[in-house]
């Protein structure tokens, strides 16, 4: 039982559990924000531009497809902004690409370099 109790406490302060936390709490947070973005900005577009597009009454027999393409539509326009979101959060913490490194010399220059030192040797 003291080992068991002893590798949860290392498993629970080592940081794994800290970092999962601070990623829901950011991810709600995030999701929150997505929503409002798809709510109060992207859906009035959308419905300015074709009218109020509800599909909840389309059906197939008992089945309600309208409703599926309504979820369906609002998922694809949540992923999209988030997908926007995400883009432009990579892009402003993107590391520039470190500088590549000259070419090396070629052996004609690697020998002509050694006769120069070699001849300022002698003088």
């Amino acid at each position: 039982m003291k080992n068991f109790i002893k590798e949860f406490k290392e498993f629970a302060l080592k940081g794994n559990v800290f970092d999962m936390a601070v990623g829901i709490i950011l991810g709600g947070a995030i999701s929150a924000l997505v929503k409002a973005v798809v709510d109060f900005l992207i859906s009035p577009i959308i419905g300015m531009v074709f009218g109020k597009p509800d599909f909840s009454a389309i059906t197939l027999g008992p089945i309600q497809i309208g409703s599926f393409i309504n979820a369906l539509i609002a998922f694809l326009i949540l992923a999209f902004v988030l997908f926007l979101m995400i883009r432009a959060i990579n892009r402003f913490f993107r590391k520039p690409a470190p500088e590549a490194a000259p070419p090396a010399p070629s052996n004609e220059e690697v020998l002509l370099t050694e006769i120069r030192d070699l001849l300022r040797e002698r003088k």
